[in-house]
This record gives structure tokens, sequence and C-alpha cells, in this order.
């Protein structure tokens, strides 16, 4: 897997606590890195990461707390770091504008200043969002070259993120030899585990657990499903060809689904109910910020020059999303290693790059 550059690397995550974050370690895990986690502790009750129990260097800290984040980075002197720790969610970014901007862009400028003094790290890949494109309402996937924005604070503070990434790497990190830096951009990623509020299905989860129809704002929205496995995928893919000395990997890329990913929301929620019959949702007859309707991603470069690409169809992401949740629901069991393996399985039996 991944040419085995994980193995005995030591690897800091930030937001390793979060749902992607939480995933990536289990997997970096598996994958015999060294890994340490640098995250707020976790708001959900139950989540993901708790739930997993996974033994590694773990810290509660807030990214934005650079003299705090830099006594944990320089004492675990990463070869490969995967920032992931943001304010993640549209909806509370207009409650908490000057936070989400904070979070998102001075966090990130902090955590690359102090990896400007680490002599031992090969890579860093920062994670954003597919929302960091000025979004133009068209039918075509955006690609990475055009251009960035946004109408929400969350959208915007992401793309600021872009931007001071963008800088740090032209600014710092491009002499001959030195770290390698790169910019991730996912779709709408789905998967057992997910508990934050304002998000679909942790949602429609907590609707079923109450015996209640889900209330949805957009039925008709247009996103890039995708499993959270795939984009990780891709992440790692990216991590290894930078920590390989491929210098035209430090660059921004896409990782979304296929064309067959990009559904409605009624969509999504059709296809978990033919998983999960509680599934049940209504419309909401309230006023809601303003989110984007049409949204999709090119990953055209991914697919091309780094050979990455999907595993899950978007029919399969959805059936192990629905058998995620509904194990938990039903005797509490934790899928994510069983699924993580299956994932892995069916890579390799596909022969992709990574696996």
């Amino acid at each position: 897997m991944f040419n085995n550059i994980y193995r005995g690397r030591r690897v800091l995550i930030t937001g390793h606590t979060g749902f992607k974050g939480s995933w990536l370690t289990l997997w970096l895990q598996q994958l015999g890195a060294n890994v340490t986690g640098v995250a707020l502790a976790p708001e959900a009750e139950p989540n993901h990461w708790a739930l997993l129990n996974l033994e590694h260097q773990s810290h509660f800290i807030d990214i934005r707390d650079e003299n705090a984040l830099r006594q944990v980075v320089v004492q675990a002197n990463p070869e490969i770091v995967f920032h992931l720790a943001a304010q993640p969610l549209v909806r509370r970014s207009y409650a908490q504008p000057v936070e989400t901007f904070a979070t998102n862009i001075m966090g990130t400028a902090n955590l690359l200043n102090i990896c400007r003094s680490l002599n031992d790290l090969a890579a860093i890949v920062v994670v954003t969002t597919d929302k960091c494109y000025e979004n133009k309402e068209w039918v075509w996937g955006y690609r990475e070259i055009d251009p960035l924005g946004g109408h929400d604070p969350y959208s915007a503070s992401k793309a600021g993120t872009e931007i001071v990434a963008a800088s740090f790497r032209r600014s710092f990190f491009n002499t001959p030899g030195g770290t390698l830096l790169a910019t991730a951009r996912a779709g709408n990623v789905i998967g057992g585990g997910d508990w934050s509020d304002d998000r679909l299905i942790p949602d429609l989860v907590r609707a079923i657990a109450g015996q209640q129809a889900l209330e949805i704002r957009s039925p008709k929205s247009t996103r890039p499903w995708q499993h959270v496995l795939e984009c990780l995928s891709g992440y790692l893919m990216l991590g290894q060809t930078l920590v390989e000395r491929d210098g035209s990997a430090a660059d921004a890329w896409n990782f979304g689904p296929d064309r067959e990913g990009n559904r409605t929301v009624e969509a999504l929620l059709t296809a978990l109910a033919r998983d999960w019959p509680n599934v049940k949702w209504r419309l909401s007859e309230d006023v809601h910020p303003h989110e984007a309707q049409l949204l999709q991603l090119d990953s055209s470069k991914s697919r091309q020059l780094l050979k990455w690409q999907p595993v899950w169809t978007f029919e399969e992401g959805v059936n192990v999303t629905a058998e995620w949740y509904r194990s938990w629901l039903e005797d509490r069991t934790v899928a994510s290693e069983t699924q993580l393996n299956a994932y892995q399985a069916l890579a390799k039996q596909r022969e992709l790059a990574w696996a």
C-alpha cells in the first residue's frame, strides 16, 4: 500500500479527532506510521475517534495558539504533515465568522510557519474543500485553475487557506531538496462515524434514533458525494508522491467522485432509504442562510497525473455508510476497521495504483 512510504515514518495529523482525521489516523496506523495528533477535544458524543480507541500521541491544542502548537510540533518532529484541523461547518460559520476565519486561515499560517523550522519534514498536505471555489452555479466541474472565492464565511475562509498555503509554498518551501507542500480539495464526504451538527447524514441518524423524520433544507441541491475513504486515499497518494520527491505534485489537487456521484440531496436520501427503511424526511419551511445549489468537481488532473481513482461506486459508498450506522445503532458495533479492510482488498483486486 502506497509503496510502504508510511511505514515507520513520523506523521503529524492536525484535526485527528474529527471525522476525516479519525479515519486517516486509523489508516495510517494500519500502514505502520508513528502518528501524533493535534486537535481540539471532540465536541460530539459519541465521536468516531473515541470509539476507535487508537493508541497514539494525542494533544488537545487550539491551532490558533502558535506557542502551544509549536511545542508539540517541534517535539514530534514529523516527516509528513496532514493538516485537517478546521472549523468545517457552513452554517456555524454564519454564527461564528471571526472564529472561522481565525481557525482556518491563521491556524494554517501558524502551522506552516512552525513547519519552516523542521529539518526532517518532507511533505505537507493541507486539506481544504470543494467549496473554496468561486461558485458560479454552472454545470461544469471546477478545476484547480478556476478562481477561488466564497459566499459564506466557511467557503471564503477555505479559499483564504488555499492562498496562504500557496504563498508559503512559493516563499518558503520551494528550495531544492526542501519540504514540498500541496493542497487537497475533496467533495461532500459521507461515511460512518460522522456526528457533526448541521450535516445531512449525522442529522439523519439522530432523527432515526429519535424515531423522527429528518427536516431537510434544499432537496434539489447537487453535491459531489463520496465516501470518506475515497478522498483519504487521494491524500495518502499525494503525500506519497511528495515524499518521493516529485516536485510537480506540490500544487493544488481535486479528489472528487465520478460524475455519477454528483447527486441531489434527495437522491442521496433515496439511495440511503433503499438500504435503510427507517430513513424518512420532510421539507423544512424555515428560512435558512445561503448555500450553493450546484457544485461539482473536475478531478481529471489527479486521475491522469497521480493515477488516483475511486474504489467504491456511489451506491457502494452509500451502502457501507448505512451499514456503519445501522451496526452502531442496533448493537454498538464500530465497523470502521472492517470497512477499511474491505476497501483496501477491493483496491488490490482492481490493481489500483496505490494498492
